[in-house]
């Protein structure tokens, strides 16, 4: 063979030189590193390798009937890996050179060969593929991470255009969209409106500092005394929404209202003093209208919510559905 492996280990580094009776004379480096524990020299070929396609080539002699066709192989040892093919005659008998490559296998084979560019030919694509691939993953990579910190940043900005910045509670855009959707699913609710009382006080003795630390009080009252599935909102200055889900009977809106006043009235400590606060409540029940309208129900609550500050404050009342 003379200088003709050298030659081919240059120019072919997958190829492997088969004897006449099927039996591995020679391999390429880049194959050979493909068996790193075993010596593939005198080794039968086809207990190496095997050809599935054309199909029934399973010895040297159909292998050479197949001369520079494409072949398409297979390891016969994990993990498998398909390789395509063309074996070419040597002259004289001498043999034949079976010239491999991974095709589209060759991302899995760099990955578990741990192959580099030093085991490809120098004119061999195969590298430049694998860095228009990684460029290409990098880029998908990039889009993926934007796209995930756009949507991040969506979220952010439409929580934000649904959050009250000081307390944290829903704001009345919210609460108008909750409303809409609890109307038009025919939800059963309580709309329950809650205003402070004496909280203009607070801020014209004590500061808006102050005011604002009742505010913030008075929006984790509300949040602890209802459920997750209830809605607290903070719709004006000193003014909350609260949508009651399902809250079975009107007795049990008395109550939770009842709870609330007395809580709201404990005072608050803000920096030596205390804030003495109270709040009036009033409240619409969905299932009191035949056919519930946002708008009508705001303001049968409002009406509600009035009537107990013209009673004496720090009480609850429930509207007159339609009034």
């Amino acid at each position: 063979m003379g200088a003709c492996p050298d030659v081919l280990d240059a120019l072919c580094p997958m190829h492997a030189i088969l004897d006449m009776e099927g039996r591995i004379a020679h391999v390429g480096p880049t194959l050979s590193k493909l068996f790193t524990e075993r010596t593939l020299a005198g080794r039968y070929a086809f207990d190496v390798i095997e050809v599935f396609r054309p199909r029934a080539v399973d010895g040297i002699e159909a292998l050479l009937a197949h001369a520079r066709m494409r072949l398409h192989l297979r390891l016969r040892d994990a993990p498998q890996t398909k390789l395509k093919g063309v074996l070419v005659p040597m002259p004289g008998g001498q043999g034949a050179i079976l010239n491999l490559s991974f095709g589209i296998s060759i991302l899995d084979a760099v990955r578990d060969y741990d192959l580099t560019n030093a085991d490809f030919a120098a004119t061999d694509l195969a590298m430049e593929m694998l860095y228009l691939v990684e460029a290409k993953s990098a880029a998908m990579e990039a889009s993926r991470t934007l796209n995930l910190r756009l949507q991040g940043a969506m979220i952010a900005a439409e929580e934000q255009a649904f959050t009250d910045t000081l307390t944290g509670l829903k704001n009345r855009r919210a609460l108008n969209h909750v409303l809409t959707r609890l109307i038009a699913r025919n939800a059963r609710f309580a709309l329950m409106q809650v205003d402070l009382d004496f909280f203009k006080a607070v801020n014209d003795t004590m500061g808006h500092a102050a005011g604002d630390h009742v505010l913030q009080q008075v929006a984790r009252i509300l949040v602890d005394e209802t459920r997750d599935a209830d809605t607290v909102a903070r719709v004006g200055g000193d003014e909350f929404v609260i949508l009651l889900n399902d809250p079975g009977a009107r007795a049990t809106v008395e109550r939770i209202a009842q709870r609330l006043i007395r809580r709201i009235e404990e005072p608050v400590p803000f920096e030596g003093q205390l804030a003495r606060i109270s709040a009036s409540a009033g409240s619409a029940l969905s299932w009191a209208y035949a056919r519930p309208d946002l708008a009508q129900m705001l303001a049968d609550a409002d009406r509600a919510l009035y009537a107990s500050k013209a009673a004496g404050r720090a009480q609850h009342r429930f509207a007159d559905a339609g009034r």
